[in-house]
Parts: C-alpha cells; structure tokens; sequence
C-alpha cells in the first residue's frame, strides 16, 4: 500500500535510471526560476512561518496564497496542498452549522420532554457538543433554550440525589460541571456522588451493574448481558489493604506542594467513611448498615471525632490522626462492625482526595496497572482487546510475538471464556484483570471465529503470560509485524517526517531514536511530533525526547510551595544522528496532552521563542497537568505505594503548566490554534488507531488482501485539519530549497 499524501495532489513525476538506480523527484520542470523568483519564494516561506507563529488561522491562508502568482518551478505540489488544505478549512465551516441545526433540533426534541431525567441528561450531552461547536463560549449561553435547560436540569439532579438515584444525579452533575468548566460550579456535588457510586461499584458490583443496565433501559437500549462476578470481588481485591499502611501514609501529606493541612486531610477522610456508613446501598453486603441503631451510633461517634478535630487549637499532628483512628476503629467494632480493611480503603481514599486528582495510595489491587504505565510493559498473552457493539470482548489485534500471536489468535475473534468460565458480562476491566497476571503462569482462553464456510466455530488456546512489551512510538504508516516497522514520512517526496509518542515509558527514546536514524538515512528534511492525546509519563524520558529537539539550556525545573527551585532539568548532550534540532519542526498538541508532553512542547517552544530552534507548536491548548508527583513505597507493606504530589513544573519561560482551581492560564497554547470539530477529532482517533492495526496470522506473516483505513485520507478528506496545517507549513519551509535544486539541475 503506497503511503505518499500527494496522492491526488501532483501531476506525473519525473523519474530516470542511472546504473541500475532509480531517481524520483516531483519537482523537475523544464524551464528554470530566475534568481529573483527564488528571492521571492524565500520571503513567502519566511513569512508563513512568521504568520502561523501569530496564531491566526485566516492570516495564515492569506500569507499561504500569495505563492499563486510565483512563477518558480517545482512549486506546483504546495499550490496544490495549500488550496486542498483552504478547501478544507471551508469545509469545516459548513460541517459546523450542518451540525449545529442538528444538534439544535436533537436538543429541542429531548427539552419537550420536561423533566425526564434520561431527555435532560441527553440535552445536555448535546448541549455539550453544541458548545464545543459554538464560536464562544458567550454566544452559547446566549442560545435560545439553554438558561431553561441549565435551571431545569439543576433542578432535576438535586432532586435525583434527594430521593437516592446516584447514578442519574451524577450523570447531570457531570454535563451540568462540564458546561462550567472553568467555574467548578458543580464539583462539590459530582464529587460526593461519584464517591459513593465508586463505592458502591467497589463492593456492590452486581447493584452497580443494575444501575447501569436500567439506565440503558430507560433510555431505550438493549440490555447488557447478565452481571458476571468473575475477577470482580471487593475481599480479594482488598484482602492485603492494611491500616497502619495508610496511616503511614496519611503521616506524609506534609510534604504536599500546596501545604494542605493535616486537619482537613484528616477530615475528609473521616466524610469519606461516614458516607459509606450511610450508603443504603451497601447494607446488603454489610449488614451492619442495615441496623439503624448501630449505624447512627458510629455516625455520632464520627462527628464527635470530626468535631474534635475541627476545634483544636493549633496544628493537628500525626498523634491526633492516629487517635482518631482508633476511636473510629473503637467505635466501628461497638456498632456497624464493618472489615477493617473496608474502613481503611475508604479513609485512605478519603484523605487524600483533600490534596489534589493526582495524589493517592497506590493499593495492590491496582499496582500492576500502575506500573504497566510507568514501564510500558506488562505480563499477559499479547493482545489487545475492545468492547463490540453486542458487548463481546474482541480482539483487536494480537501483538507480533506474543504468546497469543504465535498461538494463532487473530484480530476480529471473541473471547467468549477464560479458564473454562464464560466472559459474557464482562467489563474491559474484568477481562484484563483475568487474562492477565504472573509470568509464567498458564491461562486458557476461548475463542469464537467465524469459520471459513461463514459458521461459528469454538477454539481453545492453552496460552503462558509473559513480559509484552507496549512499544510509545509510532510513524505514518504500518508496513510490517515488528514494532519498528514504520513508514515514518507523511510526505516522503518532501522528506517530512511524522514521529507519534502515545506516551514516556523506559523505552521512549530509545524507540525515537532508532525512528530518527531510520529517516536521517533517507532524507529528513522536516519532522512532525504528534503529541496529541499523550497522557505523559516519566520525567527523564521527556527531557531525553527534548534534547532531541534542543542544543543546550534549561528543559524544565520544579518548584515547591515555597517557590523554591527543587531541581532543574538541562538539554543533554544527544549525537548528531539523533539531532534534530537543524531542521523544521512542528509539534501537534491538544487538549488530551498532558504532563510529560507539555514539558517536552512546552520547552521547544521556550527555545523556539529564542530562536534556538526552528518549531512551532500547532494544535489546541494542552490540559494542564504540570505537578510531580513523588512515588514513596510505604515500610512493612511492599504491595501498596502512596504517590504525592510534591512541585510544580515550570518552563524555561518561567510559565507555569499546571492547571490549578479557577486558572485561565494553564498548559501550552499553540503558536497556531487549529480547531477541529468533535466529530472530526473522533473521525481522525478511529482511523487511526484502524490503520496502525496491521492484520497478522499465527505465523507473524501480514494477511494479504485484508481490509484497512489508509491513514492519507486523513488529509486528502480533511479529517485531521492540525496535521494537514502541520504538513503544508513544513512543505513551505522546504519548497525553496527544493526548487533551487530542480533550478541547478538536480544536484
């Protein structure tokens, strides 16, 4: 499958055989440019990148089309890119008002509805998209019907949550939050039932699976397959939580960033068991909850020792937090006689939610998750799996060499058993929770397939766990089983490289590199670093990635509360091999960038400002995740972590990233914003992650003839508006120098 975006976009390219070896150049004409048409060009190219320095979007098409009265050769194919890419952005304009009426008339439909809880949820999900679709954030509140929507559907949630319906409360909460993002009007609220539905999901997962399976009923749609409890018990999942481990923790908040106080860390921890106490929900699993007596008992118990807290003069210390522990202990054994290790996990999460999102104990349970993040790798069969639309876990692909691949597991089978137990009812983290585990331990799947003749057909696979590999890396282009198998050029006529970081684990750069050399051996004339929804993940890897791009200076340095420089990250000195740092560069973000990635755009554009580097950063405002968080192991417990946020990161600019309570500044803006519509944003995610699905069989060998998205539509059908604008502002930096050469012969 050829992989060139020119498809459409050139006319026939010139090509000639000398001893046996081909040249190809879409750039050779016959007539030659004068001097002052390479002047001419020169200055358009310096004045593009100029303009999309500025950020504005009509600006920057106005500089682009001034190319059409140049006269230089070899100019055609960025004539044509840029009138594709204005066609576009056209484009983009009809779509929005299309779906926009849409969106309206959905909306109008579900508000004539009145109070029905499931039509005002879904209102406002489309009241969502519309603000999303909408120009300003002023226009949307000003749109007819959206004060009555916002009242009625405030209304609504504080009556759900009055009469104990927690999962529609929480439902309009979170849509009512996200309309107000920036206001946090509703975050009190969606916090406290989120707190009890996670609950409620913890330790009565078949209640939970009810809830949701009558939302779906409500709102017209199928039901889910029955609750299936494997993997999916709170005793084993909690069995090694321990008290003393989460006081040790708790103990350690002082050294948070924001100095929150030990008082209200201790009290919120304190709320947080009080409302498991008074979750009705739960008394079938515990029965002390059913006893009205004993439960209000240990619930005037709480609140004396919340008030005792409250009250103390001074600072409270690790001895107040150790005494109120064991008077909730003390008291909890004289009334609702809850599992201790129940108490403990619900005061540890408690406390710590006082702090900040990212800090929290890290419990078993949760650990391998965890540290498949951090080290991009974890132990099971190699697969990567999804949820169908008829709620089957199904197979995605199986990733070259694992035990699943050389088992002959393929992309499209269904897991329908693990070990001899059905998987009907399963949710994504149940399956990985089961098909994952030890190395070396043994785990059987089954799978059903359609079979040859169209029938379905059952297959066993005996399969052993072991160490997989999650390669963060990845180019333009999938053209073979091996994680390197990459076409890296998004336009290889042009040389312009595409690099994607999915995130920063141990082998990030490592994998960048050899990317790197692999392109520097053809011919890079220009890199594209795709960073949009990449979550982030280690330090170290972040600045490696940034001295790739960097010669010298300040990456990044943290700061505690007291504004103290805690420590400073520099370029490292990187071979010319893997340099890149003398070449164009452009670097997509968007709101899904996070942490790691906002350090590393956030550092080449500091550089780029300096003009240490020739980048821009092209795309939407990044989230905002700018804190370090320190990971502590706790003493006498090696299955539990606690993680802290202890600095903030700050740019060479002295710009902070971090997205703190009421800020408006946060993240990494974009020299050039390019916006993208909802559905394009979605449209451009599953074609992606379609395409990088390269279909293998047992034998690791590619399965001819089969089905899959060409990642060039992306920009021949102006789904993906960043990357376009991305390739067409590096075309233009590298037309000149190509044009000159077609203008000397060729040499």
């Amino acid at each position: 499958m050829t992989s060139t975006i020119r498809r459409g976009w050139t006319h026939a390219l010139a090509a000639c055989t000398l001893a046996g070896v081909m040249s190809v150049t879409p750039f050779a004409h016959a007539g030659q440019a004068t001097q002052a048409d390479h002047d001419k060009l020169q200055a358009w190219s310096e004045g593009v990148w100029k303009t999309a320095d500025g950020g504005d979007e009509a600006k920057l098409i106005e500089r682009l089309e001034n190319i059409a009265g140049e006269n230089a050769d070899g100019a055609d194919w960025i004539k044509e890119a840029i009138a594709r890419f204005e066609s576009h952005l056209a484009k983009r304009e009809t779509q929005r008002q299309e779906q926009l009426d849409e969106a309206n008339t959905e909306m109008q439909e579900f508000l004539a509805k009145g109070d029905d809880p499931v039509a005002l949820s879904e209102a406002l999900r489309v009241a969502n998209k519309i603000e999303l679709l909408m120009p300003s954030t002023d226009e949307f509140f000003a749109h007819p019907g959206i004060t009555t929507l916002l009242n009625t559907a405030e209304r609504v949630a504080q009556e759900a949550e009055a009469n104990k319906q927690w999962l529609i409360a929480s439902e309009l909460y979170a849509r009512l939050d996200l309309l107000f993002e920036n206001e946090e009007r509703y975050k009190t609220e969606r916090e406290a039932i989120d707190r009890r539905l996670i609950m409620i999901r913890n330790y009565a997962p078949e209640k939970f699976w009810q809830m949701r399976n009558d939302r779906r009923l409500a709102a017209g749609e199928e039901a889910f397959a029955e609750y299936n409890p494997i993997g999916d018990s709170w005793e084993e999942k909690f069995a090694d939580v321990r008290l003393q481990t989460v006081l040790q923790a708790i103990s350690r908040t002082y050294n948070h960033v924001d100095g929150v106080p030990m008082k209200a860390v201790l009290l919120e921890g304190l709320s947080a068991v009080n409302t498991l106490v008074e979750t009705q929900d739960l008394s079938d699993v515990f029965s002390g909850l059913s006893q009205h007596e004993a439960r209000s008992m240990f619930q005037d118990a709480l609140t004396e020792i919340q008030t005792r807290i409250e009250t103390k003069d001074g600072n409270v210390n690790r001895g107040d937090l150790y005494r109120a522990a064991e008077d909730m202990i003390r008291a909890n054994e004289m009334t609702v006689k809850l599992p201790i290790n129940v108490i403990a996990h619900e005061f540890g999460n408690g406390a710590m939610s006082a702090l900040d999102p990212y800090s929290s104990i890290i419990w078993p349970d949760e650990l391998a998750r965890f540290e498949r993040s951090t080290r991009g790798q974890f132990v099971g069969v190699g697969i990567s799996i999804q949820m169908d639309e008829a709620q089957n876990i199904k197979v995605v692909t199986p990733l070259e060499g694992s035990p699943a691949q050389r088992a002959g597991i393929r992309a499209d089978d269904l897991i329908k058993g693990v070990d001899g137990k059905s998987t009907l009812g399963f949710t994504l983290d149940q399956a990985v929770d089961v098909i994952t585990g030890p190395r070396g331990t043994k785990v059987q799947l089954t799978i059903d397939r359609e079979g040859e003749n169209g029938e379905r057909i059952e297959v066993e696979y005996p399969l052993v766990r072991q160490v997989i590999e999650l390669p963060t890396v990845k180019g333009w282009e999938k053209v073979g089983a091996g994680d390197d198998d990459w076409n890296w050029f998004v336009d290889p006529e042009a040389g312009v490289g595409y690099i994607r970081l999915t995130g920063f684990s141990e082998k990030t750069t490592a994998e960048f590199d050899r990317a790197v050399r692999a392109m520097k051996r053809v011919g890079l004339n220009g890199l594209i670093l795709d960073l949009r929804f990449n979550p982030g993940g280690l330090l170290d890897q972040a600045v490696s990635i940034s001295s790739r791009f960097i010669d010298g200076g300040m990456i990044v340095r943290t700061e505690d509360a007291n504004g103290r420089t805690r420590d400073s990250q520099s370029a490292r000195v990187v071979s010319n091999d893997v340099n890149v740092s003398d070449i164009p560069i452009v670097v997509l973000i968007n709101e899904g960038s996070a942490s790691a990635s906002e350090i590393v755009s956030g550092a080449i554009q500091a550089h780029a400002e300096e003009g240490r580097v020739q980048a821009l950063i092209i795309g939407q405002r990044s989230f905002g995740k700018g804190s370090v968080q320190n990971v502590f192991p706790i003493p006498g417990d090696n299955s539990t972590l606690m993680k802290l946020t202890t600095q903030y990161y700050k740019l060479r600019t002295n710009h902070m990233i971090h997205r703190r309570p009421g800020a408006t500044e946060y993240g990494i803006e974009p020299d050039l914003a390019i916006e993208m519509l909802p559905q394009q944003s979605m449209d451009a995610l599953i074609l992606r992650r379609d395409a990088d699905v390269l279909p293998i069989n047992e034998n690791g060998e590619i399965v001819a003839d089969a089905e899959r998205p060409d990642p060039a539509t992306l920009l021949t059908d102006g789904i993906d508006l960043q990357l376009e604008a991305a390739v067409v502002v590096l075309g233009s930096q590298i037309v000149p120098q190509q044009v000159e050469k077609i203008s000397r012969g060729g040499e």
